[in-house]
């Protein structure tokens, strides 16, 4: 007779390591302690195997021989005689289904869909292996049920331990080796969507016609694979003045992400289409308050635009740091920033004062994003780098003879060397050089 189901989904109904005795009649529970496993932890090698066997009568139609795994140890059984049942048992330690095709699915009949059971099953357990049951000879249902999702399947009547043993190791061994492709080809696809993200955070510079040499450095944080929420830009209009920027979206994340691209590529319209100033970051604004996905969100920003004669430039800050400059024979140290105005999306209304800046004839410019200035440094760094410190360094750096890239690599080398290891936010730093 079939074996009684508890009414507790935490106990297990039918389980032994000789499931005939299930079979032979009174009623079997099972007091050792359960062991906790998930089918994604290679919980297979581990701990013993458990089947789950849903069947309409699996106390007196199927017979299970003894199952054993790889190692010689028993292979559990639990039974259940309906769907209903099979979701109260079908607890995180259950590592294989053996599904009788002939069993009846909720609201299906066999003419509508013969394979209606399975697909019922599959959207109940997406993550355990299934093995379908069905009569001798009837390969091409059990075929057929293989190409829906089932790990593979057996003749109901041809079953004996040796056989299903091996079939339950393979089908756990198969879901895990296709859940592990599945992840792979998860991460290629996010692979692809940073790499967009990246083309749409770091551009190529529109600089040609310009003397200016440009380079640029990003470098993500720890705490994220690859890119979070800073992004640059530099454009040459028509009538030779250079525009650069450099922005930094609060947070971190694919949504943070997007909404940077979407502030460089605005920042690039509109600066083409000849706004600047207090103008620009007035309409910028706008743009992120209607495509941010919470109130909290704001950016800092800052922007250069630069005279074709390269000797001057105006300078507007949004909450950002101010860029540094050095020059032959004079200490580099940071452009003016008194009249900083407030980030983007803080304040409605916000003004954004455009400073006039004496460059001179030959210079470096150097634009960052905090997660320059803010690593630890120190005794048990309890410290910040912060902006005294990080002009200290590119000072000596300078003195030491690097310009362009080398510069950007060794600056931001050395602040990931005194913070310990990584940084916990991201980094950007864009250079102009103009030469004698």
């Amino acid at each position: 007779m079939p074996v009684p189901i508890p009414r507790q989904r935490a106990i297990p109904a039918a389980e032994s390591g000789q499931a005939q005795a299930a079979h032979q009649g009174g009623t079997s529970t099972d007091q050792t302690p359960r062991k906790e496993a998930t089918v994604d932890k290679n919980a297979a090698t581990t701990t013993n195997l458990t089947l789950l066997l849903i069947e309409d009568d699996p106390g007196g139609s199927t017979v299970i021989p003894e199952l054993q795994d790889s190692a010689g140890r028993p292979i559990r059984v639990r039974t259940a005689r309906n769907l209903t049942e099979a979701a109260r048992l079908l607890t995180d330690d259950v590592h294989c289904i053996l599904l009788d095709l002939a069993l009846p699915a909720p609201g299906h009949s066999d003419d509508e869909d013969e394979l209606a059971v399975l697909k019922h099953v599959l959207e109940l357990a997406p993550r355990h292996a299934v093995l379908a049951l069905t009569a001798s000879g009837d390969a091409e249902r059990g075929a057929e049920a293989v190409r829906v999702g089932a790990q593979d399947y057996l003749f109901r009547d041809e079953l004996d331990g040796r056989l299903l043993s091996r079939a339950i190791r393979y089908a756990v061994e198969r879901k895990r080796s296709d859940a592990a492709e599945r992840r792979l080809a998860e991460g290629r696809v996010r692979a692809q969507e940073n790499r967009r993200l990246e083309r749409g955070l770091l551009p190529t510079p529109l600089l040609e016609g310009s003397s200016l040499r440009f380079a640029a450095r990003y470098r993500p944080g720890r705490s994220r694979a690859l890119l979070g929420g800073d992004f640059y830009d530099v454009v040459r209009t028509p009538d030779g003045t250079v525009h650069a920027m450099i922005g930094d979206v609060c947070g971190h994340g694919p949504d943070e992400a997007a909404l940077g691209v979407e502030l460089r590529i605005a920042w690039r319209a509109l600066t083409l289409a000849g706004l600047c100033g207090d103008e620009l970051l007035g309409t910028l604004q706008e743009v992120l308050e209607h495509e941010r996905s919470d109130d909290e969100i704001f950016a800092t920003l800052c922007t250069v635009d630069i005279s074709p004669d390269g000797r001057r430039a105006g300078l507007c800050l949004a909450g950002h740091p101010s860029p540094l400059i050095a020059r032959p024979g004079r200490t580099a140290d940071l452009l003016p920033y008194d009249n900083n105005g407030p980030a983007l999306g803080l304040l409605p209304g916000a003004r954004w004062p455009r400073m006039q800046v004496e460059l001179g004839r030959e210079w470096s410019l150097m634009l960052y994003t905090d997660g320059l200035i803010e690593g630890r440094i120190g005794e048990g760094r309890l410290e910040r780098l912060g902006q005294d410190g990080m002009v200290e360094m590119v000072r000596r750096q300078l003195s030491e003879g690097l310009r362009g890239e080398a510069l950007l690599r060794a600056a931001v080398n050395e602040v990931r060397e005194l913070n310990g290891g990584e940084l916990t936010d991201d980094v950007a730093v864009l250079l102009l050089d103009r030469g004698a």
